[in-house]
């Protein structure tokens, strides 16, 4: 049997209850969690696309400019990720690795991975594989079991393979092309759980209407509702206190993404963004998604 949470990510305020970190960790340490293993697109991916071939990379600047050593690691950020706050929050590391870096150590398998969507059950075959050569094959079995699944699915998917796609639009309605998503990540978790995994967290397409590069190819200033349930400039401020919600911070923050941030310029305080680029959210942002993530896994999937 497999335990489902699924996030929205970005469509509800933070709670105004602060998550105990201690009892946090006291809980997973009683639930037996052994890790954090994440599958995601770009808003998860810590440096794998730095080893996949394709032009969508982060590993320049000015991404991670506020990252520990101000080096660029190919996170799609100014710093660190949600899942990373989420890791250490649970006592685990600080920084989830990339699961095709070549300077992974035996050891980063035990504290978590953040696995390429593309192929992500065929990686997590490989992660069994190599963490059974480590800890042996009835430990490995226990890791997986206990571990949490993060999955972020579909802000690729929308941006690259329906907006950016012409005629993906005249194949299938924003909610057509949703429930298409679900369905696949439906059958991902269903063979996830086949391979071990009981403890599975989704975090939901964010409001895409809202991201500044949408809203840039659709001629608006504001959120595009057609795309959207709520207003998320009006949601970021009343839930996180940000300043600039309607653009991002590199370049002109209405376009660049990517390739297309490589070397500009960028504000003078992502603290006050809730975008870093026109697709992902700064740190700021991304600590307050995982404050939103930890509350509700303490209280739901865990607990």
């Amino acid at each position: 049997m497999v335990t489902v949470l699924a996030l929205m990510a970005l469509m509800m305020p933070l709670f105004s209850g602060a998550v105990d970190i201690r009892q946090l960790r006291q809980l997973a340490a009683r639930h037996n969690v052994t890790c954090v293993l994440v599958f995601g697109d770009s808003s998860v991916d810590p440096g794998n696309n730095n080893r996949l071939p394709t032009t969508m990379k982060g590993n320049f600047p000015p991404y991670g400019k506020d990252f520990f050593d101000r080096h660029p690691t190919g996170r799609f950020s100014n710093g660190r990720l949600a899942t990373d706050f989420i890791a250490e929050a649970l006592g685990y590391t600080k920084i989830i690795p990339a699961f095709l870096d070549p300077n992974l150590k035996p050891a980063d398998l035990l504290h978590g991975q953040v696995l390429p969507v593309s192929r992500q059950i065929e990686y997590l075959k490989h992660y069994k594989l190599h963490l059974s050569r480590l800890v042996g094959g009835k430990k490995a079995q226990n890791i997986v079991k206990n571990a949490i699944f993060v999955l972020s699915m579909g802000t690729n998917d929308f941006l690259q393979n329906y907006f950016l796609e012409p005629t993906r639009p005249k194949q299938f309605t924003v909610e057509q092309y949703q429930n298409f998503l679900a369905s696949r990540m439906f059958q991902d978790i269903k063979e996830m759980n086949r391979l071990g995994a009981t403890r599975v967290v989704v975090v939901g397409v964010p409001p895409l209407g809202c991201m500044p590069l949408v809203k840039t190819l659709a001629g608006q200033n504001t959120c595009v509702e057609s795309y959207n349930q709520a207003s998320c400039d009006d949601l970021f401020v009343y839930s996180a206190g940000l300043v600039e919600t309607s653009k991002g911070c590199c370049g002109s923050g209405t376009i660049e993404y990517g390739d297309t941030c490589k070397g500009l310029t960028t504000c003078a305080d992502p603290s006050k963004y809730a975008f870093w680029d026109a697709v992902h959210p700064t740190e700021k942002m991304y600590r307050i998604l995982a404050g939103e993530a930890i509350e509700s896994l303490s209280e739901t999937l865990i607990d």
